[in-house]
Protein backbone atom coordinates (compact mmCIF):
# COMPACT_ATOMS: atom_id res chain seq x y z
CA UNK A 1 0.00 0.00 0.00
CA UNK A 2 1.27 3.19 -1.21
CA UNK A 3 2.43 5.88 1.76
CA UNK A 4 1.61 9.44 1.00
CA UNK A 5 3.28 12.29 3.05
CA UNK A 6 0.19 14.28 2.93
CA UNK A 7 -3.84 13.78 3.28
CA UNK A 8 -4.17 16.65 0.73
CA UNK A 9 -1.96 14.57 -1.97
CA UNK A 10 -3.92 11.11 -1.02
CA UNK A 11 -7.29 12.85 -1.65
CA UNK A 12 -6.23 14.23 -5.37
CA UNK A 13 -4.16 11.04 -6.27
CA UNK A 14 -7.83 9.22 -4.78
CA UNK A 15 -9.61 11.52 -7.71
CA UNK A 16 -7.88 10.94 -10.31
CA UNK A 17 -7.29 7.37 -10.02
CA UNK A 18 -11.34 6.97 -10.40
CA UNK A 19 -11.13 8.01 -13.89
CA UNK A 20 -10.38 5.61 -16.87
CA UNK A 21 -7.65 3.86 -17.72
CA UNK A 22 -5.78 5.60 -14.87
CA UNK A 23 -3.89 3.27 -12.06
CA UNK A 24 -2.26 4.44 -8.69
CA UNK A 25 1.20 5.15 -9.86
CA UNK A 26 -0.13 7.50 -12.92
CA UNK A 27 -2.33 9.13 -11.09
CA UNK A 28 0.19 9.88 -8.33
CA UNK A 29 2.48 11.18 -11.12
CA UNK A 30 -0.28 13.53 -12.86
CA UNK A 31 -0.69 15.17 -9.25
CA UNK A 32 3.38 16.03 -8.63
CA UNK A 33 3.12 17.56 -11.88
CA UNK A 34 0.28 19.70 -11.01
CA UNK A 35 2.24 20.19 -7.42
CA UNK A 36 4.78 21.52 -9.73
CA UNK A 37 3.05 23.77 -11.75
CA UNK A 38 2.25 27.95 -10.48
CA UNK A 39 -0.89 27.88 -8.77
CA UNK A 40 -2.51 30.01 -11.67
CA UNK A 41 -1.95 27.26 -14.11
CA UNK A 42 -3.76 24.75 -11.92
CA UNK A 43 -6.11 27.04 -10.93
CA UNK A 44 -7.49 27.90 -14.86
CA UNK A 45 -6.84 23.58 -15.24
CA UNK A 46 -9.43 22.87 -12.13
CA UNK A 47 -11.90 26.28 -13.44
CA UNK A 48 -12.22 24.29 -16.77
CA UNK A 49 -12.89 21.13 -15.53
CA UNK A 50 -15.89 22.93 -13.21
CA UNK A 51 -17.16 25.00 -16.32
CA UNK A 52 -17.21 21.93 -18.51
CA UNK A 53 -19.36 19.79 -15.94
CA UNK A 54 -21.79 22.95 -15.15
CA UNK A 55 -22.26 24.34 -18.63
CA UNK A 56 -21.88 21.37 -21.11
CA UNK A 57 -25.07 19.43 -21.80
CA UNK A 58 -26.84 16.61 -24.44
CA UNK A 59 -28.10 17.55 -27.85
CA UNK A 60 -32.06 17.47 -27.20
CA UNK A 61 -31.85 15.75 -31.14
CA UNK A 62 -28.84 13.33 -31.23
CA UNK A 63 -27.52 13.44 -27.53
CA UNK A 64 -24.47 14.56 -28.58
CA UNK A 65 -22.18 16.80 -26.34
CA UNK A 66 -23.82 21.17 -26.95
CA UNK A 67 -23.38 23.89 -24.75
CA UNK A 68 -27.12 24.60 -25.80
CA UNK A 69 -30.39 22.54 -26.05
CA UNK A 70 -29.54 22.06 -29.82
CA UNK A 71 -25.63 21.15 -31.22
CA UNK A 72 -24.11 23.02 -33.46
CA UNK A 73 -24.57 19.76 -35.95
CA UNK A 74 -28.27 19.52 -35.94
CA UNK A 75 -28.49 23.31 -35.78
CA UNK A 76 -26.67 23.49 -38.95
CA UNK A 77 -29.13 23.93 -42.17
CA UNK A 78 -26.19 22.79 -44.45
CA UNK A 79 -26.08 19.74 -43.14
CA UNK A 80 -28.30 16.68 -44.61
CA UNK A 81 -30.89 16.28 -42.37
CA UNK A 82 -32.16 13.41 -44.35
CA UNK A 83 -29.34 11.03 -42.96
CA UNK A 84 -28.72 9.68 -39.53
CA UNK A 85 -25.42 8.05 -38.46
CA UNK A 86 -26.23 5.89 -35.50
CA UNK A 87 -23.23 5.85 -32.88
CA UNK A 88 -22.22 4.82 -29.64
CA UNK A 89 -20.72 7.44 -27.93
CA UNK A 90 -19.55 11.37 -28.65
CA UNK A 91 -15.72 10.29 -29.50
CA UNK A 92 -17.43 8.60 -32.37
CA UNK A 93 -18.93 11.74 -33.69
CA UNK A 94 -15.80 13.31 -33.07
CA UNK A 95 -13.96 10.27 -34.71
CA UNK A 96 -16.56 10.52 -37.99
CA UNK A 97 -15.84 14.67 -38.23
CA UNK A 98 -12.69 14.32 -38.42
CA UNK A 99 -13.16 12.58 -41.51
CA UNK A 100 -14.71 15.51 -43.04
CA UNK A 101 -16.17 12.74 -45.18
CA UNK A 102 -19.53 13.04 -43.94
CA UNK A 103 -22.58 16.05 -44.24
CA UNK A 104 -25.17 14.00 -42.24
CA UNK A 105 -26.24 14.32 -38.93
CA UNK A 106 -25.88 11.92 -35.97
CA UNK A 107 -27.68 9.95 -33.15
CA UNK A 108 -25.56 9.21 -30.59
CA UNK A 109 -26.88 6.13 -28.15
CA UNK A 110 -24.52 6.52 -25.52
CA UNK A 111 -24.02 2.68 -25.52
CA UNK A 112 -24.56 -0.59 -27.47
CA UNK A 113 -26.50 -3.55 -25.76
CA UNK A 114 -24.50 -5.80 -24.07
CA UNK A 115 -26.23 -8.31 -21.76
CA UNK A 116 -22.82 -9.33 -20.07
CA UNK A 117 -22.33 -5.74 -18.83
CA UNK A 118 -26.13 -5.40 -17.56
CA UNK A 119 -26.97 -3.06 -20.66
CA UNK A 120 -30.23 -3.25 -22.65
CA UNK A 121 -32.34 -1.43 -25.34
CA UNK A 122 -34.26 0.37 -22.79
CA UNK A 123 -30.65 2.38 -21.08
CA UNK A 124 -30.05 3.63 -24.64
CA UNK A 125 -31.68 6.61 -26.75
CA UNK A 126 -33.55 3.90 -29.38
CA UNK A 127 -36.76 5.23 -28.51
CA UNK A 128 -35.50 8.85 -29.14
CA UNK A 129 -34.29 7.51 -32.44
CA UNK A 130 -37.52 5.89 -33.51
CA UNK A 131 -39.29 9.15 -32.59
CA UNK A 132 -37.06 10.85 -34.90
CA UNK A 133 -37.68 8.33 -37.73
CA UNK A 134 -41.66 8.29 -36.94
CA UNK A 135 -41.50 12.40 -37.15
CA UNK A 136 -40.44 12.24 -40.82
CA UNK A 137 -37.82 13.96 -43.26
CA UNK A 138 -35.12 10.60 -42.39
CA UNK A 139 -34.45 8.97 -45.05
CA UNK A 140 -31.44 7.01 -44.39
CA UNK A 141 -29.68 5.83 -41.09
CA UNK A 142 -26.50 4.63 -40.86
CA UNK A 143 -25.35 2.03 -38.09
CA UNK A 144 -21.89 3.16 -37.34
CA UNK A 145 -21.66 0.97 -33.99
CA UNK A 146 -18.38 -1.05 -33.57
CA UNK A 147 -18.05 -4.16 -35.97
CA UNK A 148 -19.00 -6.61 -32.28
CA UNK A 149 -21.57 -9.01 -31.79
CA UNK A 150 -22.57 -6.21 -29.40
CA UNK A 151 -22.86 -3.65 -31.80
CA UNK A 152 -24.50 -5.85 -34.45
CA UNK A 153 -26.96 -6.96 -31.81
CA UNK A 154 -27.90 -3.39 -31.71
CA UNK A 155 -27.78 -2.72 -35.09
CA UNK A 156 -30.25 -5.57 -35.48
CA UNK A 157 -32.48 -4.68 -33.12
CA UNK A 158 -33.36 -1.35 -34.34
CA UNK A 159 -33.50 -2.40 -38.17
CA UNK A 160 -36.27 -4.92 -36.35
CA UNK A 161 -37.97 -1.73 -34.61
CA UNK A 162 -38.27 0.35 -37.97
CA UNK A 163 -38.38 -2.25 -40.49
CA UNK A 164 -41.69 -1.08 -41.37
CA UNK A 165 -40.69 2.27 -42.13
CA UNK A 166 -39.29 3.38 -45.60
CA UNK A 167 -35.85 4.67 -44.44
CA UNK A 168 -32.62 2.48 -46.27
CA UNK A 169 -30.48 1.31 -43.66
CA UNK A 170 -26.62 1.26 -44.63
CA UNK A 171 -23.84 0.08 -42.77
CA UNK A 172 -20.07 1.04 -43.02
CA UNK A 173 -18.33 -1.32 -45.34
CA UNK A 174 -16.37 -3.88 -43.58
CA UNK A 175 -12.51 -2.71 -44.16
CA UNK A 176 -12.85 -2.11 -40.80
CA UNK A 177 -10.85 -5.01 -38.84
CA UNK A 178 -14.28 -6.75 -36.72
CA UNK A 179 -13.46 -6.25 -33.59
CA UNK A 180 -12.45 -2.80 -34.01
CA UNK A 181 -14.14 0.28 -31.86
CA UNK A 182 -14.57 3.13 -34.01
CA UNK A 183 -12.40 5.25 -32.30
CA UNK A 184 -9.21 3.39 -32.95
CA UNK A 185 -9.39 3.62 -36.42
CA UNK A 186 -7.35 6.14 -38.40
CA UNK A 187 -9.23 8.48 -40.07
CA UNK A 188 -8.82 7.71 -44.02
CA UNK A 189 -9.62 3.81 -43.36
CA UNK A 190 -12.82 5.61 -41.64
CA UNK A 191 -13.76 8.15 -44.40
CA UNK A 192 -13.89 5.65 -46.80
CA UNK A 193 -15.63 3.26 -44.79
CA UNK A 194 -18.36 5.89 -44.74
CA UNK A 195 -18.36 6.67 -48.20
CA UNK A 196 -18.61 3.31 -49.73
CA UNK A 197 -20.78 2.05 -47.16
CA UNK A 198 -23.17 -0.85 -48.05
CA UNK A 199 -26.65 -1.93 -47.79
CA UNK A 200 -27.56 -3.24 -44.24
CA UNK A 201 -29.20 -6.67 -44.61
CA UNK A 202 -29.82 -9.69 -42.26
CA UNK A 203 -28.93 -13.29 -42.91
CA UNK A 204 -32.34 -14.29 -42.99
CA UNK A 205 -32.95 -11.38 -46.47
CA UNK A 206 -29.79 -12.54 -47.70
Amino acid sequence: MEHYPSVLLEKAVDEFYKLPGVGRKTALKMVLSMLRRDKESVEGFANAIVELRSHVKYCSVCHNISESDTCEICANSRRDHSTVCVVENVRDVMSIEHTQQYNGVYHVLGGIISPVDGISYSDLEIESLIDRVKAGGINEIIFALSPTMEGDTTNFYIYKKLQSTDVKFSILSRGITVGNELEYIDEVTLGRSIQSRILYRVNSEE
